[in-house]
């Protein structure tokens, strides 16, 4: 087949993944010619992702599917770490309300039904193409385009041309190998079984009423309430343990005997891990872009493995889209790995140093980490955020005068009027937006923003809140403007009219 007659689509997806499937359904809802594959007919119909936060369920929210994914999702309770006797030591909870994104800042969920309207998502996308059960054996590429080369489960191979290749193929990822990309190893490596139980109610009764961190040293555990009957405990494997005989029924069971017995559930699930902490030393190479774990790893102790490919997602989609239509020159993918790679790195640092005191082994170790987590609570059990926990942006397409609040997600309000409440999405949408703060002089003196930019103001005349987030977010902030972008996050803000216009026009420049 010649260059000039092969199949052509803008965006070739490897990996039908959740990281995959979002990317091509926000591609999807632009219009922009996308092909998506997976060497997999079916969803994996067990359980490995878990958890997923609030700016995850704002994007699912942005594509129409939040409140089918809500059938199937649960709030994440608080979880309790017990230290080597068992004594209280701290919490990991979520942010109280009123929540700053909308929903529930930390949440659980089951995965086989939520991936399955992830997908059905993308059915729904006119200019996409979902083509399962095919692999890619190949991929090069040129200054014009690149081309994989795909294979049926029928053996039939042929070649394919995009403009950008997507690589959300996994930990395993074969595009990630065929750019011979290597990892950067952050120094974390440990074995755990992973153990999903549907609990009967004799079991659930016997278990903690909050999910729980076991910081034993002689077998660190890991227990999760999941949506339901759903349960999941994370069992450290010791050194010399086979970790196929460990997951073997008869073995999980005796694992889990200080809490329930095989009266008290049905195994769903029993599958050996080592925990790692790695990051892509590239994420892009030419037309070629890495996302989710294809391009990161990390363990799981705050439940962010899934949700950094799903920001991976929105960080790259609307940065190519501007690109495809010649809105921006190429090297605004370069803000791609800038911005999401430190994010990622720097989250991964933060889950790794909880993972260590969890991990801890030495009984003298552990005893000395119990007094220090305390005494950092000033003699008592103290309570974090997960929220707390992931940073901000801190590098990329951010506004050059610096603010507190760049790189930070711009809050959701609810917004209420006679005709009911509804989030700000549904009102502003989630392309770029400028949000004034309604008390302010700037609400009324500043000129109209540039196309492309929705305004809106909320607070005085504007748009009414319900519970004062934006008020208070613009006060923490000292600002009144904020300037906001497709994935949510500030770029800049302003304290009045000649700020605001020196920052849009320092967008304009860094955009175009």
């Amino acid at each position: 087949m010649s260059a000039s007659s092969a199949e052509h689509h803008r965006v070739v997806i490897v990996g039908f993944g959740p990281t995959g499937a979002v990317t091509a359904s926000l591609l999807g809802r632009e219009g922009i010619s996308t092909l998506a594959i997976d060497r997999a007919r079916d969803i994996y119909d067990k359980p490995r992702a878990i958890a997923l936060d609030h700016e995850i369920m704002r994007l699912f929210d942005n594509l129409g599917i939040a409140a089918e994914v809500g059938r199937f999702v649960a709030p994440f309770p608080a979880s309790e770490h017990f230290g080597a006797q068992g004594q209280l030591i701290r919490r990991i909870d979520m942010v109280g309300e009123p929540y700053p994104l909308g929903y529930t800042p930390s949440m659980v969920f089951t995965q086989p039904p939520v991936e399955q309207v992830m997908r059905d998502r993308v059915a729904g996308c006119p200019s996409v193409t979902v083509e399962l059960g095919t692999t890619l054996v190949d991929i090069r590429q040129d200054a014009q385009r690149a081309t994989v080369v795909l294979q049926q489960d029928n053996g039939t191979t042929r070649d394919v041309t995009a403009d950008y290749v997507i690589a959300c193929d996994g930990a395993s990822s074969t595009v990630r190998q065929k750019l011979g990309i290597s990892f950067d190893d952050l120094d974390f490596d440990e074995p755990w079984l992973v153990v999903d139980i549907n609990v009967n109610a004799g079991g659930a009764g016997k278990l903690p009423k909050t999910a729980a961190q076991f910081c034993n040293p002689a077998r660190p555990t890991t227990y999760i309430i999941g949506p339901g009957n759903h349960r999941r405990f994370e069992i450290m494997l010791r050194p010399g343990e086979d970790r196929h005989a460990m997951e073997r029924p008869e073995q999980v069971w005796q694992l889990l005997s200080p809490w329930l017995s095989p009266d008290d559930g049905e195994l769903w699930r029993a599958a050996s891990y080592r925990f790692h902490a790695l990051v892509a030393n590239r994420w892009r190479q030419g037309r070629v872009l890495l996302a989710g774990d294809a391009a990161h790893q990390q363990p799981p102790f705050i439940g962010q493995g899934m949700c950094q490919g799903l920001r991976d997602a929105a960080n790259l989609s609307w940065k190519l889209v501007r690109v495809l239509r010649g809105q921006s020159p190429d090297t605004l993918l370069d803000s791609y790995e800038a911005e999401r790679g430190t994010h990622v790195r720097e989250l991964t640092t933060r889950i790794k140093a909880i993972g260590r005191v969890i991990c801890e082994q030495d009984p003298v170790a552990a005893a000395a980490r119990d007094a220090r987590i305390l005494a950092e609570g000033g003699g008592a059990p103290r309570t974090i955020t997960r929220q707390e926990i992931v940073p901000p942006l801190t590098t990329g397409l951010l506004a050059s005068k610096p603010n507190a609040a760049n790189g930070t997600l711009f809050p959701q309000p609810w917004i209420v009027s006679d005709g009911g409440r509804a989030l700000l999405d549904t009102i502003a949408g989630s392309g770029w937006r400028l949000v004034r703060d309604g008390r302010a002089d700037i609400a009324h003196d500043a000129a109209p923003p540039p196309a492309g930019i929705t305004a809106v103001t909320i607070g005085g005349s504007g748009l009414q809140e319900e519970s004062g987030v934006v008020a208070r977010w613009f006060e923490r902030h000292g600002c009144c403007a904020a300037l906001v972008r497709p994935d949510h996050y500030v770029y800049g803000v302003a304290r009045d009219a000649p700020e605001l216009t020196a920052l849009l026009g320092e967008l304009h420049d860094r955009l175009n």
